[in-house]
């Protein structure tokens, strides 16, 4: 009678204790789940309890513990597979993630949250293939799946397949229109950019705009666009607007004294990149601060910064360009040739650098 009385003690604290979780009342929770525990220390109801509120509140760690105690007596329980796999990729352990939902889907492998969990678990680990295997057999069973959908995207552009990723999102895009993700409208205006195809990227970076008007990645998309059309000032407008809320962004200064460089500011454009360098080495701000001592007619302060550079970052290609380019005004087209001859070897075939040299023996 006893026994009886107790796994009935059991089952209701462990019923209250799901109650009160799916309520959010999480410390009430713990206290029935601990209860049950003190009754039957291996009920796996009360474990996985612990460990979904564990995993809730962001201690992963803990909450593998509770799940792992769980299927040492019974392993093929779904709920603590699912819940020690979620809290494996919370941690970032995406190999041992991707174990324990290869083992969920031997008893349920038509689960598409599952399924796609493991796709971007194996998109983590660069498992391109499988990954792309998994995602496609999500649309299968549901072609509009967002998950799959944004996540083949990520997938495709992590390899640069920026046209197939493009079609991933494009198709999100208009299944949900205006009430799209703006992490869609940006990824969109980033394949268009990184395919240099900037007219159609701008569309989205600036519908990102009017959704949330501070954010980070559609001003840098549409500043780079501009970059790229050769709009230093619209580009500068919007490199300006970053600088706002992150003055100290080293990337963002050098991109807008390259805008005020070519727009022929050349005060404007020195402090930002001495304010650049305050913050540490940056081969970018360098060279540009040599740059515009060239562009000042100051060729022997031009030639000595890019020299120093190039003892620092003797494979950085842009260097010996601007030194070949430096030493051609300064007078000195045989140095120019010299320097070319010196690429580093991977550039040394480069048809724009053979013309170069070409250029430079005929002066």
């Amino acid at each position: 009678m006893s026994d009886r009385r107790g796994t009935n003690d059991v089952a209701s604290l462990s019923r209250k204790g799901y109650q009160l979780l799916k309520q959010g009342e999480y410390g009430e929770a713990v206290e029935r789940f601990e209860k049950a525990l003190e009754i039957e220390p291996r009920n796996c109801y009360a474990l996985v309890g612990l460990g979904d509120i564990s995993r809730k509140q962001g201690r992963a760690k803990d909450a593998v513990k509770y799940y792992e105690r769980c299927l040492r007596d019974d392993p093929d329980n779904a709920f603590a597979l699912f819940g020690l796999a979620d809290s494996y990729r919370a941690l970032r352990k995406h190999h041992e993630a991707l174990k324990v939902w290869e083992r969920y889907l031997q008893h349920d492998n038509e689960n598409v949250a599952v399924l796609t969990r493991v796709a971007d678990a194996y998109r983590k680990v660069r498992e391109k293939g499988k990954s792309e295997e998994v995602y496609r057999r999500v649309l299968v069973i549901d072609d509009t799946n967002p998950y799959a959908l944004i996540g083949l995207g990520h997938l495709f552009y992590d390899f640069r397949e920026y046209d197939e990723a493009l079609e991933c999102w494009l198709r999100m895009y208009k299944l949900r229109g205006s009430a799209v993700d703006i992490r869609v409208l940006t990824s969109i205006g980033n394949s268009y950019r990184k395919l240099k195809r900037f007219d159609e990227a701008v569309p989205f970076f600036t519908e990102a705009l009017e959704k949330e008007p501070d954010n980070f990645y559609a001003l840098f998309g549409l500043a780079d666009c501009y970059r790229g059309q050769n709009e230093a000032e619209r580009s500068l407008h919007f490199w300006n607007r970053i600088l706002k809320d992150d003055p100290q962004n080293k990337v963002i200064l050098t991109r807008a004294g390259d805008a005020h460089r070519s727009m022929g500011e050349l005060e404007a454009a020195e402090r930002c990149y001495r304010k650049a360098l305050d913050m540490g080495d940056d081969l970018y701000a360098a060279l540009g601060l040599a740059i515009v001592s060239r562009i000042r007619g100051d060729h022997a302060t031009a030639v000595s910064l890019l020299e120093d550079l190039r003892e620092r970052h003797p494979d950085a290609h842009r260097i010996y360009t601007e030194l070949a380019a430096t030493y051609s005004l300064a007078g000195r087209p045989g140095d120019a040739v010299e320097m070319l001859s010196s690429y580093p070897a991977q550039g040394t075939e480069s048809a724009h650098v053979q013309q170069l040299i070409e250029r430079y023996r005929r002066r």
